[in-house]
């Protein structure tokens, strides 16, 4: 154990939008809060964290995120087109809990960041 305490894994943002993902990384910095960015659904199995933001509009996203979850029990928040609703009737499905439109999302960032 690192004498700073144990080593707190990231949040893994899964977002391909450079606007969004920036957004995210900023609010993440600004609650001092470690990340990784991951461009491509596949990576996403490699990789251990604590909570997934994830743009389900992304193609291969949902079944990667699901995946993701049985694997790692982690925690996950799900962006999406409010329009699509087909896409968000299959992230419910898929365990992903969290669930928002982009707007609603985009809006509650800074608190859904901070511990």
């Amino acid at each position: 154990m690192p004498a700073n305490g144990p080593e707190i894994s990231p949040i893994l943002v899964l977002v391909r939008d450079l606007l969004f993902q920036s957004r995210i990384t900023a609010a993440a910095k600004a609650a001092n809060q470690k990340y990784e960015v991951i461009r491509e659904p596949s990576a996403l199995q490699l990789k251990q964290g604590r909570l997934l933001i994830a743009d389900l509009n992304q193609p291969g996203v949902i079944p990667a995120a699901a995946e993701w979850i049985k694997t790692t029990g982690g925690k996950t928040i799900g962006f999406v087109s409010h329009v699509d609703t087909d896409a968000i009737a299959a992230a419910r499905a898929a365990g992903i809990e969290n669930v928002m439109a982009r707007g609603a999302f985009a809006a509650q960032l800074p608190i859904l960041l901070n511990p």
